[in-house]
């Protein structure tokens, strides 16, 4: 979706305050997995609310993975920036085709900086000018397809500004008058650079408007965090600073958390004043530290966690291919990137009902399903790599999982425990003490009010349905017991598979059970998760190989956890189980007297 959409849509809907932030790509592998865990797990929590997040461009391809795992993995709407630096038309087309591609709409267009050991910037050979040449060549070659925003300098752009920090008048006007024929041009949308004197941000503002620039013009705030650094981007970027704002910072330079918590109460006033005129966008410059900003939206009352809620059960994708899906099966619930990165290549998603999986092929399992940030690898080692001397410990390790006392699991890509699984936390502990290693569950909810913190989705005033569910990992002799019990509960529908491939089931291999619904006003039923038993064959290969890869890899060579693991991986069977009886059914009943 474009971000001038999403701005109209909040902003002319009901004046809701739309906020953004930019990140720029680590020049490390450690450093961009450390960045999407923490993007990852903002957006978990306070940033339901966020409408976009901006990669910044160091490295054309590091900006386009980012961006594209930003949008389809972490799941919020992506602007990428794109330079005219170093770029003739066909390095521009390429990116333009590739962000295309890969289901992007958002566009950043910018001249660059100078090439690097340049003073100035140098027009490459086949190349554009400036951002205006961008702007033109993307709307003649792509029509409307992008959304594009451009940058604004409230000051003027540092090229303007003379030595003594002020841009003339005329300089100024002139970089106003090349403003508006980027927006005539056809961008959608003004960015601003920093600036610290709020007064200079609302002239501009005014300015622009006296000229006949109509599109949104959204300010660029970057929170203070450290003085050297302040006073370091300040300088390359010409911005001036107000003297009551250097006196302030003057006494407490070299106390660094007073530096950042003067940035926060500078950043918030500054905020206050600019929404108290009418102008209901923001934009956090994080510099990849995103503390500051998030308290400044807290203090400005613009995001709190208690009170946000999900669209769907699941966070949608913002990738505009996948904006109609609104169905998946449930197996992947707690690894919701490694179900993206295996359906990217799908032509069509499922909407309104799952309907038949096996039209678009599932990609097939790589490495990427097991690849974890370092800090999680770290939480994985920590937690998971205790000695393994018997059946009983490794029960013991799911246990205290499903009790809360694990952060991390094997077969989740999530930080912690659903709030639902709260619910039947020591029902599931009991299940895991018998050998019924759970990986995923959700308890039977009959009409519960949508905006619950616990089991809510979809938004207020509705109300939302759900089977008890229950998947796990058990010996072929607990199976068998277990499958003689639910022949005296009818409303018990199982599928259990082995490594190879062995299938016991009591329904058929085309009977797609809805095990999450809600009702809403003025809409028709949504049904965002199912059972689905073809889809269950094809998640049984990366449910069986996260015993090796994921776990068991934790442990050195000819362990004897290690053979445990794969011991288990061999002879165990996943299971499925359903309760269709959402109104008086106890799924837990079938485990009574195993």
């Amino acid at each position: 979706m474009k971000v001038i959409e999403k701005i109209r849509e909040a902003t002319e809907g009901n004046g809701r305050t739309v906020f953004s932030f930019e990140f720029f790509p680590p020049k490390t592998e450690e450093g961009v997995e450390n960045l999407f865990d923490r993007i990852g797990s903002m957006v978990a929590t306070t940033l339901r609310s966020c409408d976009y997040v901006a990669a910044r461009r160091i490295h054309a391809d590091l900006t386009l993975d980012i961006a594209n795992r930003m949008q389809n993995m972490i799941c919020v709407e992506t602007m990428m920036h794109l330079t005219c630096t170093n770029m003739p038309v066909e390095k521009i087309d390429h990116a333009l085709d590739t962000i295309k591609t890969n289901g992007i709409q958002n566009v950043l267009a910018l001249r660059g900086d100078p090439p690097h050991g340049q003073d100035k910037f140098v027009q490459v050979a086949g190349g554009f000018a400036c951002a205006l040449d961008l702007v033109q060549h993307m709307r003649s070659k792509y029509g409307d397809y992008f959304g594009i925003t451009v940058a604004g300098y409230p000051e003027a752009h540092p090229d303007m500004i003379d030595t003594d920090g002020v841009a003339t008048l005329e300089a100024y006007n002139n970089d106003l008058t090349y403003l508006k024929r980027k927006v005539d041009a056809g961008a959608d949308l003004i960015v601003t650079q920093l600036f610290y004197d709020t007064n200079i941000f609302l002239k501009f503002v005014n300015d622009c408007r006296q000229i006949g620039i109509t599109c949104p013009i959204v300010p660029g705030i970057m929170p203070i965090n450290n003085y050297k650094g302040f006073l370091r981007m300040t300088g390359f970027c010409k911005t001036r600073i107000p003297p009551e704002i250097m006196a302030a910072l003057e006494p407490i330079k070299d106390n660094e958390e007073a530096v950042k918590a003067y940035g926060i109460h500078l950043g918030t006033e500054m905020c206050k004043k600019i929404l108290a005129h009418g102008i209901k966008t923001l934009h956090m410059y994080t510099l990849n530290m995103e503390k500051s900003a998030l308290a400044i939206l807290m203090n400005l009352g613009l995001i709190e966690e208690s009170k946000l809620s999900r669209s769907l059960p699941w966070r949608p994708a913002t990738n505009i291919f996948r904006v109609k899906e609104d169905v998946r099966p449930i197996f992947w619930a707690n690894r919701p990137k490694s179900y993206i990165s295996r359906t990217l290549g799908w032509d069509q998603y499922p909407r309104g009902r799952w309907g038949d999986s096996n039209n678009p092929s599932y990609g097939a399992l790589s490495d990427y399903q097991f690849m974890r940030p370092r800090s999680r690898g770290k939480k994985l080692q920590e937690e998971w790599a205790t000695p393994l001397k018997s059946f009983e410990d490794v029960h013991e390790r799911f246990m205290n999982y499903c009790l809360g006392k694990l952060r991390s699991s094997p077969w989740s890509e999530l930080d912690g425990l659903q709030a639902e699984t709260k619910i039947i936390d020591e029902k599931l502990a009991n299940v895991n003490l018998k050998g019924f290693l759970t990986i995923n569950s959700q308890p039977a909810v009959n009409g519960e009010k949508s905006d619950s913190p616990s089991v809510g989705w979809g938004g207020p005033g509705g109300y939302v349905y759900q089977k008890a569910y229950l998947e796990f990992f058990c010996s072929k002799e607990k199976l068998d017991l277990l499958v003689e019990k639910c022949k005296a509960l009818p409303s018990l529908t199982y599928i259990g598979v082995n490594r190879g491939g062995l299938c016991v089931s009591n329904v058929g291999p085309n009977a797609v059970n809805a095990v999450t619904w809600g009702v809403f006003p003025a809409k028709e039923i949504v049904q965002p998760t199912v059972v689905d038993p073809a889809s269950f064959m094809v998640w049984k290969d990366e449910a069986f190989e996260i015993w090796t890869k994921s776990w068991a890899c934790l442990f050195p060579e000819d362990d004897p956890s290690k053979e445990l693991l794969e011991l288990i991986q061999r002879t165990y069977y996943l299971v499925s189980l359903v309760d269709n009886d959402y109104v008086h059914g106890d799924l837990f009943a079938a485990f009574k007297d195993i």
